[in-house]
């Protein structure tokens, strides 16, 4: 889910999304049906990240350059950071399933439960999502 909220929000916020999403999780516990409990949980986390994006529009974005993110063993992977950077660029929706389906690894059964939507859409958001992801990427290619 870490990883699924990283590719969503960015690495800054996406701690803060994992906790609102299991407290968020907890208080609604009760009222789960059992049926899909990643699905669910991972439904949770992605209101979570749109809440993010709308509290962020509402709010001025910093002016100066921020320092490059490390990654876990301090080196930034360069090919990593220009894909998940390609990423945030799709739409909302593609974005979500691209992330659900790569980051978090979810199957399409559990990827339609967390969208809200049919396993067919699923793979279809996914499928638009990886076509438009190398057109971005194709486009920021330098031509030789």
């Amino acid at each position: 889910m870490l990883s699924f909220l990283r590719a969503m929000v960015g690495p800054d916020d996406a701690d803060d999304c994992f906790q609102e999403t299991f407290i968020a999780a907890l208080r609604a516990y009760d009222r789960m049906d059992g049926r899909f409990p990643r699905a669910w949980v991972m439904t949770i986390a992605r209101r979570k990240a749109i809440d993010l994006h709308r509290a962020r529009a509402r709010r001025p974005e910093p002016r100066g350059e921020l320092p490059a993110v490390a990654a876990a063993n301090g080196i930034p992977d360069p090919a990593d950071r220009e894909i998940w950077s390609a990423v945030a660029e799709l739409s909302a929706a593609q974005r979500a399933a691209v992330a659900l389906r790569y980051a978090a690894d979810l199957p399409y059964r559990e990827i339609a439960a967390a969208l809200d939507c049919t396993e067919e859409a699923a793979r279809r958001r996914v499928a638009d999502g990886l076509k438009q992801l190398r057109t971005i990427i194709d486009e920021q290619e330098p031509i030789s």
